[in-house]
């Protein structure tokens, strides 16, 4: 018996050695196959001493937040001073407690891997690679070589591993890391983990976050502390009581921070994308700046891979501002629309239309789960696509854009809805400027030189040479016996003087001015023009009124102030052009000061009426026929605020007084106004007084309406002295209040 257990005995120690011995061959001869480059080439230390991340380029704003990023992956580099001591600990204590000792490898974790993993196929067994080996799957990946696969893809991380420790020292190693290593969510590096889930940079990570950093490297979804936060907690203290056993924290503290909550401040530009449109736009002329530098200089960059800074013009504090303002005023419109439609059975018709257009209608029909935009966020639905095209379609859109009309620099711009769901940018959508186009009318004859207290006729009339074309005020309102004052006709939004006022301009006068502000072309020469028929984008109204508001210097639109490389070198500086003169400083005052009547007791009255602002403002509605757009532009000598709302064609509109330029647009920019007049700093930059000569506002001694024939000529002879003295106290009091 005992011989044949010796035997037995003999037998499998036998068999170990030959199978060790077999492994150990096998192993070897995989190693050198490894080494020779069978499996593809190995970087050599030449090649280790040249690593770069990529590096993802970061959009700036004037306020110093990060609005966007330009990347293939999502990846911002750190340097060695941002690291905090305790995110460097959470490191080394969860991944690679031995990390200072060894060179590449460690021999313990070697064998257990190749025991356990390899020769015995536990997959779950893995682990064991250093810190430095993660580093070099996170460089150079891991590839399919069959069965093969682990053995080959472990020996070439230990050979590199080696070789990168002799190129690197320890400490650029751990940042090499923390810069590559992947977090989920399409996020390399910690200093993007640190702003997307805590909102900071990662050198302002307390430990506790770091510690909930370092534990989502184990498994980016199941720890990700947005998904999954009570795993992620967990997981974080796990960190913690590692960083405790290695004496990185005392038990007190440990025991402290495990009772924290996660406290994210969780925040997804990509999902988000509070300022989306802009930097679309800013991505377009980086690139054409770009384009430009390798012309000049022969250095070409990627915009995408570079790690560049481009530092633009936009305020973030006053683009959120406009984000909540017509986020807000469209929750409410919206609903009254979808009222109205329903009352109107629009979309009975709409399906009609469907039905008729489309042939795969009734497949369209099939209700599946759809998440949807709308003002109250993303909503989880089950509807059919013909449901879910019905809800994009009736939809209101809004666009605003904020200018300095001093230098052009963009303060905001929303092109839209949502960037994401909603590319399309409306701010640069040539739509119906409707009476927003008069003070371009009402300038021309002030340059032509015709004076603020001419009198215009007020009466309809029929154009049979222009087919028979009927203009009437918006409110059907006419004189027959009467003439009304220019300026009282803009503050008003009069048609039919304005009307008046274009024969005596002249159409080529009218269209020598929109040459100079840049404005698409007339396509014909019918007189409605002057009632604001031309398509205009929001971009260039905007752009236009900041020449009133720059005693008559256009400034065209900037978005980038300066651009550099990684290392903080200059490639682009915003140089300051010249301005382009449209109008005489005299006109552009006259205009303003008429445009502050709009504001005062005009279309635009309700600024002060129900938002309460105080701030000397000039400003002009615009209603386009049948309310399919609506416009409100308001500004002072150092903003210039332009919002358009409306629906994705002007077949959506209100059949009501609530799509008026006052009802639609108005109340975005007052609220952003309102916003800006509550803010000191802001209210300091851009709420400014206009410091209007006396002489701008001589025209409010002019009245309102003269009667013609005998009776008024009997009038104006005998009660003009009373009526001139009555007029003269009331223009110092609204010279005052328009000078505040």
């Amino acid at each position: 018996m005992f011989q044949k257990n010796r035997k037995l005995l003999k037998i499998v120690i036998t068999s170990v050695v030959l199978f060790l011995t077999s492994a150990i061959v096998l192993i070897g001869l995989v190693f050198l196959l490894v080494f020779k480059g069978v499996f593809g080439p190995l970087p050599d230390k030449n090649a280790l001493t040249s690593i770069k991340n990529e590096e993802a380029s970061l959009v700036f704003s004037s306020d110093n937040s990060i609005i966007g990023k330009y990347f293939a992956e999502n990846r911002t580099n750190i340097n060695w001073e941002q690291v905090p001591d305790h995110l460097k600990n959470a490191l080394i204590a969860t991944e690679d407690k031995r990390f200072f000792d060894h060179k590449g490898y460690d021999t313990r974790s070697y064998f257990r891997v190749f025991l356990k993993t390899i020769l015995l196929g536990d997959i779950s067994g893995g682990g064991g690679s250093t810190l430095t080996q993660q580093l070099v799957k996170n460089l150079y990946g891991r590839h399919d070589f069959g069965f093969l696969s682990i053995a080959v893809n472990k020996i070439k991380e230990i050979i590199i591993a080696t070789r990168i420790e002799e190129v690197y020292s320890k400490e650029e190693l751990i940042l090499l890391y923390l810069n590559s290593v992947p977090f989920g969510e399409d996020l390399y590096g910690v200093e993007s983990a640190a702003h997307r889930f805590f909102n900071k940079p990662a050198s302002e990570l307390r430990i506790e976050e770091s510690a909930v950093l370092v534990g989502l490297l184990k498994a980016n979804t199941y720890f990700n502390p947005q998904l999954n936060p009570e795993n992620s907690i967990t997981r974080r203290n796990m960190v913690l009581n590692l960083m405790e056993k290695e004496q990185y924290l005392s038990a007190i503290e440990a025991d402290s921070l495990r009772k924290l909550p996660l406290n994210l401040r969780y925040e997804n530009l990509d999902l988000k994308s509070p300022a989306g449109y802009f930097v679309y736009q800013v991505k377009k002329k980086t690139l054409e700046y770009l384009d430009a530098i390798k012309i000049s200089t022969g250095k070409a960059y990627n915009l995408e891979k570079d790690g560049l800074k481009i530092y633009t013009t936009l305020n973030m504090k006053v683009q959120e501002m406009a984000n909540e303002a017509v986020k807000n005023h469209l929750l409410v419109m919206q609903k009254l629309l979808d009222k109205e439609f329903d009352n109107r059975n629009i979309k009975k018709q709409w399906s009609k239309k469907q039905k008729q257009n489309s042939r795969s209608y009734e497949k369209d029909q099939i209700k599946k789960e759809v998440s949807l935009f709308d003002w109250e966020g993303f909503q989880t639905k089950t509807i059919s696509k013909n449901d879910s095209l019905w809800h994009y379609y009736k939809m209101l859109h809004a666009a605003v854009l904020i200018t300095n009309p001093k230098n052009g620099a963009v303060i905001a711009w929303i092109g839209g809805n949502h960037f994401r769901t909603q590319p399309f940018d409306m701010v640069l959508s040539h739509r119906q400027i409707a009476s927003t186009f008069k003070p371009i009318v009402y300038a021309t004859a002030l340059e032509s030189g015709i004076e603020p207290c001419l009198y215009l006729e007020n009466k309809e009339k029929e154009y049979p040479e222009y087919e028979g074309w009927n203009p009437q005020n918006f409110d059907h309102s006419s004189t027959q016996d009467s003439t009304v004052a220019f300026w009282y006709a803009l503050t008003h939004s009069m048609n039919l003087p304005t009307v008046d006022l274009y024969f005596k301009v002249g159409r080529e006068n009218l269209v020598n001015t929109c040459n100079k502000l840049h404005f698409p072309p007339f396509t014909d020469d019918a007189p409605s023009i002057a009632l604001g028929t031309l398509d205009v984008s929001l971009y260039e109204i905007v752009r236009a009124y900041g020449a009133f508001a720059n005693r008559g210097q256009m400034n065209d639109l900037v978005m980038i102030d300066k651009i550099t490389d990684a290392a903080g070198n200059v490639l682009y500086s915003n140089k300051s052009i010249e301005p382009v003169t449209v109008f005489s400083s005299e006109t552009s005052q006259t205009i303003t000061a008429i445009l502050q009547q709009v504001i005062n007791q005009g279309t635009g009255g309700s600024i002060r009426s129900k938002y309460g602002i105080d701030a000397a403002l000039a400003g002009k509605t615009g209603s386009a026929q049948n309310y399919s757009d609506a416009w409100f532009i308001a500004y002072t000598p150092d903003i210039v605020v332009g919002s358009w709302v409306g629906g994705s064609t002007p077949d959506v509109h209100f059949n009501s007084n609530n799509g008026t330029g006052s009802a639609l647009a108005l109340p975005i920019v007052a609220k952003v106004i309102k916003g800006i007049e509550n803010d000191k700093v802001l209210r300091h930059s851009y709420l400014t007084p206009f410091g209007l000569t006396d002489e701008a506002y001589l025209f409010l001694q002019c009245e309102p309406y003269r009667q013609t024939g005998a009776k008024g000529f009997f009038n104006r002879i005998f009660n003009r002295k009373d009526k001139m003295d009555r007029k003269t106290k009331d223009t110092e009091k609204k010279r005052k209040r328009n000078r505040r």
